[in-house]
């Protein structure tokens, strides 16, 4: 299943690889051309007209070779964005919250059992699954879970500080 945009981003690649071949052609022939020549005035025009154009040209498929392979990245991850979404929408209209199982508040800080991260109860990675559960304040202490990167939850201190870790080194 491919989007307009990823079919979009060939004409791209076919340009840099066509800008690529020609410089190296217009290189190869340039090269040729002096390699023949003695002296430095005869030399001038091959590199004039065909090792510098060359150089340009290989340049210039570089570039649209960078540029043609990052449209292509972003157009999938685009794609892969839209797909998860469809998802997520569609299993969250399927779901109605489980009895038994606790719902958070928005200010409420949640973990999956067996993760590494703590997350707001309004995290994308965390809404909408039945698995997260709230965080145990033992849990935040012991600092076993460390804070999501994505959501970036505030816990009004470190939760990796004790309540005896404010004294300083001499006390």
């Amino acid at each position: 299943m491919r989007t307009a945009r990823l079919r979009s981003v060939h004409p791209v690649l076919w340009a840099g690889w066509g800008a690529l071949a020609a410089g190296a052609v217009l290189c190869v022939i340039g090269w040729y051309g002096v390699s023949g020549e003695r002296y430095a005035e005869r030399q001038l025009p091959y590199l004039a007209s065909c090792t510098v154009p060359g150089a340009a040209l290989i340049i210039a498929g570089a570039v649209l070779l960078t540029h043609g392979r990052n449209a292509s990245a972003a157009a999938r991850v685009e794609e892969l964005y839209g797909l998860l979404v469809a998802a997520g929408s569609a299993d969250a209209e399927e779901q109605e919250p489980a009895a038994g199982v606790p719902v958070a508040a928005g200010g409420d800080l949640l973990m999956v059992p067996g993760g590494t991260l703590y997350h707001r109860a309004d995290c994308p990675l965390v809404a909408g699954k039945r698995e997260a559960v709230p965080a145990d304040s033992r849990v935040l202490a012991s600092g076993d879970l460390g804070p999501c990167p994505i959501c970036e939850p505030d816990t009004g201190d470190d939760p990796a500080a004790g309540p005896g870790d404010s004294a300083g080194p001499g006390g």
